[in-house]
């Protein structure tokens, strides 16, 4: 049975850093596109960033491009999301997801939820001051 479980969520500070972990089991995180989504309360949710495949090329939103990093721990089966320079607006529960991409398959791909099958419970970031 293929599981993602989040964790590193808090309350936090602007201005402050968290890093999330996504740990996944029943499956190797290493063949798939793994992406983190968030969302807030009365929004719908949004894609954030991910890491594809086994190339392991990062994506991000706009919003977060510059102050998030996404990386990859192999041995772990552990992808990681490091949140720098946190804003109020970054509030919201935190999502990980897996899904397979195929080699063809367009790299925007990985901005839509439904494309994405495998989804853990989520974590939740607050900033605030």
């Amino acid at each position: 049975q293929q599981q993602l479980v989040e964790s590193g969520g808090g309350l936090v500070q602007p201005g402050e850093s968290l890093r999330l972990s996504c740990v996944a089991s029943g499956f190797s995180l290493a063949d798939y596109t793994i992406a983190w989504f968030r969302q807030a309360p009365g929004k719908e949710r949004e894609a954030v960033s991910c890491i594809r495949g086994s190339q392991g090329i990062p994506f991000y939103s706009n919003s977060v491009l510059g102050r998030f990093t996404i990386s990859r721990n192999n041995a772990e089966n552990t992808v990681y999301l490091q949140m720098n320079s946190l804003k109020p607006e970054d509030t919201a529960v935190y999502y990980c997801a897996a899904a397979r991409f195929g080699l063809l398959e367009p790299d925007d791909r990985w901005r839509s939820a439904a494309r994405f099958d495998t989804w853990g419970q989520g974590t939740q970031v607050t900033v605030s001051a």
